[in-house]
């Protein structure tokens, strides 16, 4: 408690400098192309915390302005930014009318990620980078899975042969040091992040923040990587839209995807509701032939909905619901019962997730109070086993198979208050403080192999934060969260400070350090069973387990130059994350079932390197964006991977060179074309003996691989019908670049596979739209 108080009286001076403010701004903001009015438009003045959020009619307003000079900026995602400069008199009332360009990338859009608070993307002194729904769709990505790949520093990876569950590594850290996040709320659990990833379809996401490093410090624990906070979509204008794509996997078999969705506003234009519906169904796809699958079936249904409603730029109550549902079945095919196949991992997912926000502004809009609720419900049905080669241990396994049931219920609520200070020892502050308490329970039990999770998790949390701009060119956030979990005994006190400098707009250097920890419980992959050598690999939590540390240092240069003709920009961004008393499996040998691994607790281990992001725009007709990430992960000492195996440093699974690019050519505003293409270089991976072309255990070096994949769509007017039909088509992974060397049959080590998440597969898609 100490380091706290220490860091608050560095952080948090005294506050009480005001201003007398008479002065406002006012108007409407429209789109330029069709004179519509639109809502939910970010305006703000550059500088400082003053902003507002057009209504449904499209108007603003800026209260308690001092007399100055101002750059208003106005954010709306898909359209250019809107700037403008103001000379503001005492008293003055200045009435402005913006209108909205149309654009396709849009560099400086508004994000709230970093700092928990509305904030252009270029004056956050934490980088947030953002992936919209357009870019997704760009992509043809299915769902959240698919779309993370096309980030600096993010990878998403395919972790099991059988069941194919995937994680997402951030800067060179597995998928447990990442908190996913849902509007803000931690309400994925570890069971549900499994699949979760898989499970979102993009008709559920307006866009998705990520910020990588020191996120703990406002998200608490398991935030170490970085948090990927998927933003829901809500209703900001009528709209009717059905899509259906069919995609064929390496000419062996279908996958059908249909989506709809509607929005609608009241009269008054002062409430409105979002609903979405989404079906897959994907057959099992077979790669080597051997009667086992590579690709689960899959048979997912989700239905959403949001509602908002807003009284002026007072108060606004946003309310989300979403069901999730899928089936998945891997292992042998065509078998009827998943008891009865030489191996299989079939799972039943019903996911329910809900949150609701109210948030009221008062004292001239200086300050506000959110409340917010948050859950997450799930059951899951699911059956791992192998079909036993002695009779009398298959009899014992038709009398008892190794079904099991899983629930997971997740609940998180807080208090958030902001406030801003105007001329705060010469420059604006917000201060944001708030409370969180999270609970999460997990429960999972499959008798036949004695294997019982019960695990009970609460997390009691303050934090508070600044946000003061020193002066228009350097920023300084700085904070601090304190955390209490029932699986620790002591408080624990993260800090988190970044600084960022900005020179003449297009130049800009960030510098970041925070704290963070996880704590000694199950996490995400410690719930996944594995196949290896006819039995089932399990992990187990080591009794003295005690919590990880960490300590995340990042530095960064950006350069944007944005002109009426093109858009050029760069970041070139440095990490560094140590890691204390680093989680870590170790080999305990084989049981009646199959291996298992402890969850201990090492010396220590780093991540360290860097990454570059480049993009550019000519007159919306030719974008490029790339980046590349060069890293390296290891522990302080070599930790034992298997007992027969030499002891190893470098994290497994782990490459030191990952790499993305997508290039957009769009000749009209009714066709584009997209290529887009995902390097992963080699890395080392555990392979586990016990498939017929596999006899010892051993470390593998992979080679590297690059999947090349392209989009193309025409859009047709359809004036009679007042909307639009999209016809598109391509190829996802156009070389076939897919893994070659999978085991066989069902003694087959199923967490043997690394290679891209789908062979070559083609796809068209129909879209109907009307707005």
């Amino acid at each position: 408690m100490k380091q706290l108080v220490v860091y608050l009286s560095i952080l948090f001076a005294p506050c009480f400098l005001r201003a007398q403010n008479t002065s406002s701004i006012f108007g409407t903001v429209q789109s330029k192309e069709n004179n519509e009015y639109l809502a939910f438009v970010n305006v703000y003045l550059v500088g400082t915390h003053h902003a507002c959020i057009s209504d449904y009619e499209g108007k603003f307003r800026l209260d308690a302005l001092p007399e100055g000079s101002y750059t208003l900026q106005a954010h709306y995602l898909g359209h250019a930014v809107f700037e403008t400069n103001i000379q503001l008199r005492k008293g003055e009332a200045y009435n402005l009318n913006i209108l909205m360009v149309e654009q396709e990338i849009i560099f400086n859009p508004v994000v709230v990620t970093g700092t928990r608070t509305f904030k252009s993307k270029y004056d956050s002194p934490v980088i947030v980078n953002v992936i919209d729904q357009k870019s997704l769709d760009k992509i043809q990505a299915c769902n959240l899975s698919e779309g993370l790949n096309f980030q600096p520093g993010l990878r998403v990876e395919t972790d099991c042969q059988t069941c194919n569950y995937t994680q997402l590594r951030m800067n060179g850290l597995p998928g447990t040091y990442s908190q996913i996040l849902i509007n803000g709320r931690p309400i994925f659990s570890a069971l549900s992040t499994l699949y979760g990833l898989e499970q979102i379809p993009t008709q559920m996401v307006d866009r998705i923040e990520v910020v990588k490093g020191g996120g703990s410090a406002l998200y608490g624990s398991n935030a170490i990587g970085g948090t990927v906070n998927i933003i829901t979509k809500i209703p900001t204008k009528n709209l009717l839209e059905l899509d259906y794509t069919y995609q064929n996997i390496n000419t062996q078999v279908s996958d059908h995807t249909l989506n709809a969705q509607a929005s609608f506003l009241n009269k008054k234009k002062n409430w409105g509701a979002h609903v979405f519906y989404a079906h897959r169904n994907r057959a099992t796809y077979d790669h080597n032939r051997d009667n086992f699958s590579e690709l689960p079936l899959l048979k997912n249904h989700s239905i959403g909905s949001s509602i908002i409603y807003k009284d002026e730029d007072k108060q606004k109550l946003e309310i989300s619901l979403n069901y999730l549902n899928e089936y998945r079945y891997g292992g042998e095919m065509q078998v009827e019962e998943a008891h009865l196949s030489q191996q299989a991992e079939e799972r039943q997912h019903h996911v329910f997730m809900g949150n609701i926000d109210y948030q009221v502004n008062f004292n001239k809009r200086k300050s506000s109070f959110i409340a917010y609720l948050g859950n997450q419900l799930t059951f899951k049905n699911h059956y791992t086993g192998i079909l036993p080669d002695s009779s009398d241990a298959l009899l014992e396994h038709l009398a008892a198979p190794p079904y099991g049931n899983a629930q997971s219920f997740t609940v998180m609520g807080g208090l958030q208050f902001n406030h801003q200070f105007m001329n705060f020892l010469g420059g604006n502050m917000v201060l944001t403080s708030g409370l969180e308490l999270n609970n999460d329970v997990i429960e999972d039990q499959i008798e036949a192999y004695n294997y019982n999770i019960s695990q009970n998790s609460f997390l009691y949390s303050a934090y508070i934060q600044s946000d003061w701009e020193i002066l228009p060119s350097l920023s300084l956030l700085s904070g601090a969260r304190i955390d209490k979990s029932n699986f620790v005994d002591k408080f624990i006190v993260n800090p988190r400070f970044s600084l960022m400098y900005s020179l003449k707009k297009y130049h800009q250097w960030r510098v970041s350090w925070g704290q963070g920890f996880r704590a000694p419980q199950a996490l995400d992959t410690d719930l996944h069973l594995a196949f290896a050598g006819g039995g089932i690999s399990r992990i187990t939590l080591s009794e003295n387990l005690q919590e990880e540390r960490s300590q995340s240092l990042t530095a960064s240069y950006t350069f944007n130059y944005p002109k009426e003709k093109f858009i050029l920009g760069f970041t070139l961004e440095g990490f560094y994350t140590h890691l204390k008393d680093v989680f870590y499996l170790h080999p305990l040998g084989e049981d009646t079932f199959g291996e298992v691994f402890e969850k201990r607790n090492g010396t220590g281990a780093q991540v360290f390197g860097g990454s570059v992001e480049f993009r550019a725009n000519y007159q919306k007709k030719l974008q490029i964006e790339a980046g590349y990430t060069l890293q390296r992960s290891e522990f302080t000492e070599a930790q034992l991977v298997m007992n027969n195996l030499a002891p190893q440093k470098p994290f497994l699974r782990t490459p030191n060179a990952y790499a993305y690019g997508v290039l957009s050519i769009m000749p009209s505003d009714k066709f584009y074309i997209n290529i887009n293409s995902v390097f992963t270089g080699s890395m080392n991976v555990l392979h586990l003996a016990g498939a017929p072309e596999q006899t010892i255990d051993e470390v593998v070096t992979t080679n590297p691989f690059l999947v090349l994949s392209y989009k193309m769509a025409y859009t047709f007017s359809l004036q009679r019908l007042k909307s639009k039909l999209e016809l598109s088509g391509g190829i996802k992974n156009i070389t076939n670049a897919y893994q070659t060397n999978f085991d066989t049959g069902k003694n087959r080590d199923s967490n043997f596979v690394y290679g891209p998440a789908m062979p070559r597969t083609f796809f068209l898609g129909l879209k109907w739209r009307m707005d």
